[in-house]
């Protein structure tokens, strides 16, 4: 049998592009040793927010990229609170991808750590320290991924979009509203990856991957109770005090409407799939929660499982009380602070009413309190994005993947306004870490080293298959 000698030749190509594209696969175990170098060495740059000051981290992150030979700009509002944009070019087939991540922390009381806040140190498989977990895990994968498919020299169908912002922990005027506002044009793409998923192990073992879609709006409300002061020794009817307690009690027992959207609905159908047959049943009766079975079911999450119950409604939590000045004069006023997340859906003036509603005392006003506000909106399941996450995570962490609305904020809100479709991603998890006080803004913020090396793998290997498919 003659062989075609051109036949051949693509044949032989076509095998030395496949060895080379297998070939291309990182060293892991190397990367894991860069990865921890530049993971400690940010965490060990205190960005605390209040009161703000990411430079020295944004000079860090400018050094490693000179280093691999890839562009960056830089815009400020505030000189000492700069915004990093790098991007890696592609052919323009496709959209941007952006990968963002956010450079400051919350602040930190220092004598309540076991390890410096600051010290990244190791310790039992752990690294500790402001950030770990909020949010230089993220910007540490978003580095690596930048330089490793600039080595790797990846060819790209798109352009890759690097943003390390700074401002999100209560500051977004310089960070992510300053860039939307004046510079969108350098962070424009069809689907960023940023924070706010995570994988959530029990008892060591994974459990289920999440990726946010959706998140819940922050709000406050100011309660102001009026009355009468006077001599303490004298109990009134009309004592403000007593009036803002039971302002505030009420609206604590109120059962705000259940909605259901696109992500929870999945979210709990997929939790019951892979759930023991008690809990799984819950979680089907939530899905009809207006019945007896999901009536009970939401009060038991309610109690058990708080955070499963806050994404079915929009939440209220009393978070400040002022009133008085001396323990003998009945004061004139008391005011209370209420923490409200709210639904994306929801009508935030309708809502306002409706607490007005159940208070139902003239004595106490009820108004919208001065709070950062975030846009509305979700981000849709139906995308070669989310399709993506879907099976890296499903592949590399051998478990199911679920949508999930969170109740905390992310700057992804102002992204989604303006049409990219937002994924958060994150790394591994213990369940049991939160209660224990070694999660996200806690005093013993950690994260468990070997799963930070697996979440940057995973992060890669998304955008590597959504840059070059």
């Amino acid at each position: 049998m003659k062989i075609c000698p051109r036949l051949s030749l693509l044949s032989a190509a076509l095998l030395i592009a496949s060895i080379s594209a297998h070939a291309a696969e990182p060293d892991w175990s190397v990367v894991n040793e860069e990865t921890l170098a530049h993971f400690q060495s940010m965490v060990r740059i205190d960005t605390a927010d209040p009161p703000g000051r990411e430079v020295d981290l944004t000079r860090y992150l400018e050094s490693v990229l000179q280093a691999e030979g890839i562009d960056y700009e830089i815009f400020s509002l505030e000189e000492n609170r700069p915004n990093l944009v790098a991007r890696l070019k592609g052919n323009g087939s496709k959209k941007p991808l952006l990968i963002m991540a956010h450079q400051d922390t919350v602040n930190v009381d220092a004598s309540k750590w076991s390890f410096p806040p600051h010290s990244a140190a190791r310790d039992g498989g752990w690294i500790y320290g402001r950030g770990t977990v909020d949010d230089k895990d993220n910007l540490v994968a978003a580095l690596m991924t930048m330089v490793l498919l600039k080595r790797q020299n990846v060819a790209l169908d798109r352009d890759v979009i690097f943003l390390a912002e700074s401002g999100e922990e209560g500051a977004t005027q310089v960070g992510i509203q300053y860039m939307v506002d004046n510079h969108f044009d350098s962070i424009n793409a069809e689907f960023c990856l940023a924070e706010g998923g995570s994988v959530v192990r029990q008892n060591g073992d994974v459990f289920y991957a999440s990726v946010q879609t959706v998140e819940k709006l922050p709000r406050a409300i100011s309660l102001t109770s009026g009355g009468v002061a006077g001599h303490g020794s004298v109990p009134l009817q009309t004592n403000a005090i007593v009036a803002l307690s039971r302002a505030v009690a009420t609206i604590a027992d109120w059962q705000p409407p259940i909605r259901l959207s696109d992500t929870t609905t999945s979210y709990f159908s997929k939790l019951a799939s892979i759930s023991e047959p008690e809990a799984a049943a819950r979680y089907r009766a939530v899905l009809n929660p207006n019945s007896p079975a999901g009536r009970e079911a939401v009060n038991y999450l309610k109690q058990y499982e708080p955070r499963n119950a806050a994404v079915l409604f929009s939440t209220i939590s009393p978070t400040i009380l002022e009133g008085g000045y001396r323990v003998n004069v009945i004061p004139s006023e008391g005011n209370a602070t209420l923490d409200v997340r709210l639904l994306p859906d929801e009508d935030a003036p309708e809502f306002l009413e409706m607490v007005r509603g159940v208070i139902n005392n003239p004595a106490v006003n009820v108004e919208w309190a001065a709070r950062n506000q975030r846009p509305g909106a979700s981000t849709s399941l139906d995308t070669d994005a989310y399709r993506t996450i879907e099976s890296v995570f499903g592949q590399l962490y051998g478990a199911p993947v679920l949508p999930v609305m969170s109740t905390g904020a992310t700057d992804m809100a102002y992204l989604r306004a303006r049409g990219i479709q937002c994924y958060g991603v994150g790394p591994a998890i213990d369940a049991e870490d939160g209660p224990l006080g070694f999660g996200a803004h806690s005093d013993q913020e950690r994260i468990i080293e070997s799963e930070l090396y697996r979440f940057v793998q995973a992060h890669y290997q998304v955008v590597e298959q959504l840059v070059s498919q």
